[in-house]
This record gives structure tokens, sequence and C-alpha cells, in this order.
């Protein structure tokens, strides 16, 4: 669990204030958690001077994608995602899927989910969440929206439903990637896209996922934080508070970069361009550049 706002301090070390050499988005931002109701707009500061330009803002159930929507409106480049976590899946009903299609039809809204199976906590039954997942399947396919996948030990049951609705939905990507090759392929198969976070600097847990990093095709890989939650265990410093948020992102890059063989430019221009492809959006005008935020 992340720390109470009151833990949290207001300005990054020195020794984290490092800006991406090219432009970031951030594809999964708990920004509606708790932690963040002291200094929101403080976080998204930093997180442009990381160059963070863009974030998606995860609605993990229907009060928070409701609170995503709304902060989205009120900050440029910000969107949201509506959906039902699978922890929540025996919440799903038919009132449910009535108001996430009302938020499906809301500019600021980029993608169905999170959504998805977990099979590691079960805290929905298996059958729970398989069922609120085709429904948010049938959600994406009617409204032509993009999907922001939770899949945890599910591999192989999320890859057969995947395969069973692929020509009926555009994009989806899984968010936060921890699986093992197996897995991955079967989702690259399926033309999926794949979100890393924090987890691959890990060394106790995300080692495996190092040598995977050059499988994904530059065109299918995002980066997120997955913030407040998973904090890069590579940052140069410590956090008081240990809350993660966008503003570390560059760390992240700068991890999968290593891992990929690549520059960290290169890479920030290929995930970012991913992403806005992925969710439908545009490039930041030109006078708002990473280059004029990290040094003007």
């Amino acid at each position: 669990m992340a720390d109470s706002p009151s833990d949290v301090d207001n300005v990054l070390p020195e020794a984290l204030q490092f800006c991406s050499p090219a432009p970031l988005m951030d594809i999964g931002a708990n920004l509606t958690h708790e932690s963040f109701g002291r200094d929101l707009e403080a976080t998204l500061s930093r997180a442009r001077a990381a160059g963070v330009e863009t974030l998606i803002i995860t609605g993990t159930d229907l009060e928070h994608a409701r609170q995503a929507l709304e902060l989205a409106g009120k900050h440029p480049g910000l969107y949201a995602t509506a959906g039902v976590h699978p922890h929540d899946a025996s919440q799903w009903s038919a009132e449910l899927s009535s108001a996430m299609a009302e938020l499906h039809q809301q500019s600021k809204v980029v993608a169905v989910g999170e959504c998805g199976l977990d099979f590691n906590r079960n805290f929905s039954t298996p059958a729970d969440q398989e069922r609120a997942f085709e429904a948010q399947l049938e959600l994406a396919a009617s409204n032509r929206l993009p999907l922001f996948i939770h899949e945890r030990d599910a591999g192989q049951r999320m890859a057969e439903i995947l395969a069973a609705w692929r020509d009926d939905i555009t994009q989806a990507v899984v968010h936060c990637f921890t699986g093992e090759r197996d897995t991955l392929y079967r989702y690259l198969d399926l033309d999926l896209h794949i979100g890393l976070t924090g987890w691959i600097c890990d060394e106790r847990r995300g080692h495996h996922l190092r040598e995977l990093v050059p499988d994904i095709p530059l065109t299918r890989l995002m980066v997120e934080t997955d913030c407040p939650y998973l904090l890069p265990r590579n940052l140069p410093a410590k956090l008081k508070g240990r809350r993660h948020e966008p503003a570390l992102l560059p760390w992240i890059v700068r991890e999968i970069a290593h891992w990929r063989g690549i520059d960290e430019a290169e890479l920030a221009r290929a995930t970012t361009a991913a992403g806005l492809a992925f969710f439908g959006l545009t490039a930041s005008e030109p006078d708002n550049t990473t280059e004029d935020i990290c040094h003007g």
C-alpha cells in the first residue's frame, strides 16, 4: 500500500529530477489514488518537468473512472480509461454496464478498462471475472475503443478469450506486463500492445523481463508508472514516502532502453508514438516540447 499524503515530500530529491530526452507518455497512472489528494498540481508539474507530456489516468471502477474523467477534463494532456478491475468483477451488473457505456461516450475517455483477469488473488471468482471481462469486450467492440487490460496468472485463458474477440476489437494493451516468454508470444501473435512498468527495475522479480524486451516490437511497446505502485528499485535516491509518480517514468525508460540496447531518446520517441497512435491522440504543439520544459 502507498503511504498517506502527509508522508510524501512535495518535491522530489534533486538526484531524482531527471528529464527525458524526448517527450513521454505514461499510459497508466492511478492519479485518483488518495495519496495524490494533497499535491496533485505539484505532481503534474513535476511530471511535465520530467518530460512526461501525456498521461492516461486509470479508471478501475465506476467511482474512480468518473474521478479520472473529471481530472482529465481539468488538465491538458490528461485522458482517462473507464472499466472494472477483475478484483471487483463480482459487482458487474446491467446498471454498471450502462454507466460505463455513458462514460465511454466522453471524448476524454480513450479506452475501456482497466479490465481483465486476475487468477493470482481471485478477489472475484474466475467465473465472475470472465463474465465482466466479456461484457467489457462487448463495450469496447460497440464503441470502437481500445482495451486497457489487467492480467495476472491468467495468460492462457486471457489469450483464448481475446482470440475469440480479436476481429471485433480495435486495439488492446496488456498493461503492466509481468508474464513469461510463452505468454508474451501469445499476446504478440494476437497483435496486442505491451505496457512495461518499473517491475523491470526490480532485480528480485523482474529479472526475466529483461531478456524479453528485445522481442517486443517498438511499434507495440508502451511505458507506464502504474503509480503510486511499483516504485522503481533503480532510483539513485530514496523517497521519504516511497510513493511512485509520473515524474519518475524516465528512470523506467532508461532501464528498458538499456536492456533493449538502444538510447533513451529513441525508446522515448517510439513508445510515445505507439501510445499516441493506440489511443488516437495527437502530439503536443511545437511550443510545448520536452526541450522547452526541461531547459527553458
